[in-house]
């Protein structure tokens, strides 16, 4: 609840800052294929800095854990994602080809879908991505791209999503999917 009411407030403040809204200047998105992830909802929100470089700012939480129908099986892929970063659009802001660069971290405790092994951790890494963006309308655009992003993991597994029972823990580097992009843009 309290993330909630935080995306909301950062959502609000960007809006209603003295930063101008005019000439394309600021574009505010959310990706469908996020919430194909078991409902992960998720929202960016950029600004153009100059014609070729925007400035993005990302969060998504999933808080949800699903039941499988049997007494205690239940599977989830919860996160709290923030990310920032940003984007260089050879022709001009929030048209054609772009290319990204992110920093990122992410809190998730995910499991159960495939076994019953629950890993909980912390990462926290940088990103790469690329993509188009198609204009619609000079309001609205759809973006399409993809991305990996690396870094370090903190992690604890456990046997089961309910049990709590630790069967190891540590750290290590990973190199993951970052992003698989189906954007919808609000362009203001």
């Amino acid at each position: 609840m309290r993330v909630k009411a935080y995306m909301t407030a950062v959502a609000v403040f960007l809006l209603c800052s003295g930063a101008r809204c005019s000439a394309q200047k600021f574009a505010v998105s959310t990706n469908a294929v996020g919430y194909l992830n078991l409902c992960t909802m998720n929202i960016e929100a950029s600004y153009a800095l100059s014609r070729h470089f925007s400035l993005n700012g990302e969060a998504r939480y999933n808080p949800f854990t699903f039941h499988k129908g049997q007494s205690g099986q239940q599977f989830q892929n919860r996160q709290r994602t923030f990310s920032l970063g940003a984007r260089y659009w050879p022709w001009y802001v929030y048209s054609g080809w772009w290319f990204a660069a992110k920093a990122r971290w992410s809190e998730y405790n995910c499991g159960g879908m495939v076994s019953d092994e629950t890993t909980e951790g912390v990462r926290i890494g940088g990103g790469l991505a690329g993509g188009y963006s198609y204009m619609v309308h000079p309001h609205f655009n759809i973006d399409f791209g993809a991305g990996v992003w690396l870094g370090s993991d903190r992690y604890t597994k456990y046997a089961c999503p309910g049990c709590g029972r630790v069967v190891g823990s540590g750290g290590r580097f990973f190199f993951l999917p970052g992003d698989l992009i189906v954007s919808f843009v609000y362009v203001f």
